[in-house]
């Protein structure tokens, strides 16, 4: 698959920060390239959905990604690559995506197909620094990109309506005019089960993120995009 991105994901990979200061110097550079003035893909467009998702092997130091294409209308598999490679970033809250990208990157590049949509195990601009996986990746490789995640990061939520379908912003109330700043929502997947955090990424509007992540998340709490994704990068683990 063709990486479409207008920023160089070969430069920034050669470049890639080996400390926390240098991390945030690239969030803000990079932060710049979101873009958020378009709806996305409908939700059932014609073309593949992509999960992404990665699995760490602490003893040894590295790092599995996989990467799950889906048939938008259907849901059906029809495409999957893994990836392993060594952790290349320390452990700091906030600049996860620095340990992940360069791994998820060469597992999104074996696909043969090029993605409509990539779902991310994380977060968009539900992120301190409005800057996480989602809109990282989504940066780099130019396509439409959202973050749906297990728990809300350090953002307040009141609890959804207990409906499948039903949400609430998630907010954020440390902005500099002391405004809470909707950052994402929170989502009730199923009925009677804990929601899932939705963000955007790159390319791509709420409104259409939470339809999108509805709809992949058929009988589960969890989209089927990451479900598949989550047991592929640990059969790749597994595996090496």
């Amino acid at each position: 698959m063709d990486i479409p991105g207008i920023i160089s994901c070969d430069d920034e990979l050669r470049h890639w920060p080996a400390d926390e200061a240098r991390a945030r110097a690239v969030q803000d550079r990079l932060r710049a390239h979101v873009r958020l003035d378009e709806p996305g893909p409908e939700p059932g467009f014609e073309g593949t959905v992509v999960g992404v998702d990665v699995a760490y092997d602490d003893a040894r130091d590295v790092v599995a990604a996989a990467a799950v294409a889906l048939d938008a209308r259907t849901l059906a598999v029809v495409d999957e690559a893994t990836a392993v490679g060594p952790v290349s970033f320390p452990y700091v809250p906030g600049l996860l995506a620095f340990r992940e990208i360069p791994t998820v990157l060469d597992a999104l590049a074996r696909l043969a197909r090029t993605p409509g949509l990539v779902v991310c195990d994380g977060y968009g601009l539900a992120h301190p620094r409005r800057f996480g996986l989602a809109s990282h990746l989504g940066v780099l490789t130019g396509l439409p990109t959202i973050g749906v995640a297990k728990n809300p990061f350090t953002f307040r939520y009141v609890p959804p309506g207990p409906e499948r379908g039903d949400t609430s912003p998630l907010l954020d109330d440390g902005t500099p005019r002391g405004e809470p700043e909707e950052v994402g929502r929170a989502l009730r997947t199923q009925r009677g089960v804990k929601p899932v955090f939705v963000s955007v990424g790159h390319r791509v509007d709420l409104d259409r993120a939470c339809a999108h992540t509805l709809r992949l998340a058929t009988s589960y709490r969890l989209p089927e995009t990451t479900r598949a994704a989550d047991s592929l990068c640990r059969r790749a683990l597994a595996g090496i």
